[in-house]
């Protein structure tokens, strides 16, 4: 009888323990829900943040670090994920993936730089984009209009309010830096004023889920239909890197209490 009894109280305890360990992780997968998740692309961006931010605590993924932080603004406290990505369109969807399916965030905000059309938009100026088009595709068998329509995504900013001063505007995404000779065609083509690496693949991605984005976009740099002024100069991006994105996380409070009204 003795050993049953001491029998019957280790199943007990045994599942005692799987009950916790369970509670336990549950409690973990719950907090790691966030109800913003702010998107970092480039490496020189994510150096801005971690300046910005140096005593977060920094955790790692398969795509690159992130940290949850509690940032004030005028509603208050509200949670927020800031997740460094990675560069390029693989990246970027991948990891936006990532951030969906770990996290589960209601809203999704990109932060970033782009390069800028000069005679188009103005050095350090931010803008706020509705429209992306990834265009660096060819098709050899047919037209490639078909295939850029494809991974083009409208942005639907009908639930925010935005400042009047904020320009909206179109922008081309492709796995590579803006050719000076191209400029005239996506001027032409697709009226865009600025482009970058990653917004259409996280535009795209965050369409298929549905997803609410507001992707935000400082320009670095210019380039004309002859040259980029970053080009063979890598230090002008380096400092319009630093500039824009300490913009842009300085006024992240006010774009959270925007979007984190409920």
């Amino acid at each position: 009888m003795e050993w049953d009894l001491n029998w019957r109280l280790k199943i007990k305890m045994r599942l005692l323990f799987i009950l916790l360990h369970l509670l336990l992780f549950a409690c973990r997968v719950t907090n790691e829900q966030s109800k913003i998740a702010v998107l970092i692309s480039a490496n020189a961006e994510w150096k801005v943040v971690k300046s910005f931010y140096p005593e977060e605590n920094y955790q790692s993924t398969p795509w690159g670090e992130y940290f949850s932080k509690e940032l004030l603004t005028a509603n208050g406290k509200v949670p927020i994920l800031f997740f460094h990505e990675g560069w390029g369109k693989v990246a970027a969807a991948g990891a936006t993936q990532y951030a969906i399916d770990r996290w589960n965030p209601e809203i999704l905000i990109n932060l970033g730089t782009c390069g800028g059309f000069e005679g188009l938009v103005n050095r350090y100026e931010i803008l706020l984009i509705d429209r992306t088009i990834i265009y660096d595709i060819k098709e050899a068998m047919g037209d490639s209009k078909g295939a850029i329509a494809d991974y083009s995504t409208d942005i639907d900013l009908s639930w925010l309010n935005y400042p009047d001063t904020l320009r909206k505007t179109v922008l081309v995404s492709a796995d590579r830096d803006l050719v000076p000779e191209e400029i005239e065609v996506l001027k032409k083509d697709y009226q865009a004023i600025a482009g970058d690496w990653e917004t259409g693949a996280i535009a795209y991605t965050c369409g298929r889920n549905n997803k609410k984005l507001l992707a935000i976009r400082g320009v670095t740099d210019l380039v004309n239909n002859q040259r980029g002024e970053a080009y063979g100069n890598p230090t002008v991006f380096e400092n319009g890197t630093e500039i824009v994105m300490k913009k842009l996380l300085t006024d992240l409070p006010s774009w959270v209490a925007a979007v984190a009204k409920d």
